[in-house]
């Protein structure tokens, strides 16, 4: 039961997070860059967590020795919004995506490498299958080639996004309660971002009352519902199974794009996300797949007396 709840909390977090572009195009197509939308991302996330802490009578006290590893987690998670953007000076949004999405790699790498978690041959197959399938949905033809610059810096996003996954797997606040932990951590971004806001012209002005709306759905929808999940899922299924489940994020964004923009669907993206609902479905059943494939082998197996 514990497994499928975060099978189930996985997918909600990359639907979630594939909602990103629907809140964030409006805004930028209202001249704001991206310093000054993640500053009110993360600031409107952090008021809502509070809020709903308040509601639900939940403490918001820490102890002190939380707060390096906090400080830790929010540096992670703004290295990989900031990286991603960065990223996007170089190369197309398809690229920069597909690259991103080695972060899976990452995860099952610092586990193995730091933590000696061994992942099934199944795993490491339905990591394949995913970033094929990424790949496929996001490459176009004229974006294969890039600069070595923009491809570094992307999979620094990755290598951040791996390592708050994994610290939060690993490290003494992974009993903490999801909406704490996801509140001091947005409040850290929150922080960064004004900082680097402030040393790139400051932090613009919402234009109006439709941005303040976009900007409000941004901050609730992917980014406290989405992290809220995350945590549920890397608590009960691990780094490694929660990372590959994210590859449901495209698909979100392909099925968006058709339904609210009109956006055909071409049969490059039917393949690529027939790669990824097979990758997350191979993930769901991969236990199931190593212990059959186990008992086979023992039945034919030969014994010696």
């Amino acid at each position: 039961m514990a497994n499928l709840k975060g099978y189930a909390y996985g997918i909600v977090t990359s639907v979630t997070f594939g909602l990103i572009p629907l809140f964030t195009i409006p805004l930028m197509a209202k001249g704001m860059n991206y310093d000054s939308i993640l500053f009110y991302r993360f600031l409107f996330a952090s008021v809502a967590l509070g809020i709903m802490l308040k509601v639900t009578g939940q403490s918001a006290r820490i102890e002190v020795r939380d707060i390096p590893v906090l400080i830790l987690l929010g540096c992670f998670y703004t290295g990989s919004s900031m990286f991603l953007f960065w990223g996007y000076d170089f190369m197309g949004a398809g690229m920069a995506t597909a690259l991103h999405f080695t972060y899976p790699v990452f995860v099952t790498f610092l586990m193995f490498f730091i933590f000696k978690e061994r992942p099934s041959m199944a795993t490491w197959f339905a990591i394949i299958l995913a970033i094929a399938g990424v790949a496929i949905l996001s490459i176009r033809g004229g974006e294969a080639t890039t600069r070595v610059k923009g491809i570094v810096i992307v999979l620094l996003s990755a290598l951040a996004y791996a390592s708050y996954i994994t610290t939060v797997n690993k490290s003494r606040v992974s009993t903490m309660g999801g909406r704490k932990l996801a509140f001091y951590v947005f409040i850290v971004s929150t922080m960064l971002f004004a900082l680097k806001a402030s040393l790139s012209g400051g932090i613009q002005k919402v234009p109006d009352g439709v941005s303040y709306v976009n900007l409000v759905l941004l901050a609730v929808v992917p980014t406290v519902i989405s992290n809220i999940t995350l945590l549920v899922a890397v608590r009960n299924i691990g780094g490694t199974m929660t990372s590959v489940l994210g590859a449901m994020e495209p698909v979100t964004a392909v099925a968006t794009g058709a339904l609210l923009f009109s956006e055909k669907i071409s049969f490059q993206s039917i393949t690529g996300i027939i790669l990824i609902i097979s990758a997350v479905t191979l993930i769901i059943l991969s236990d199931s797949i190593t212990k059959t494939f186990s008992s086979i082998f023992r039945k034919i197996r030969p014994r010696h007396a």
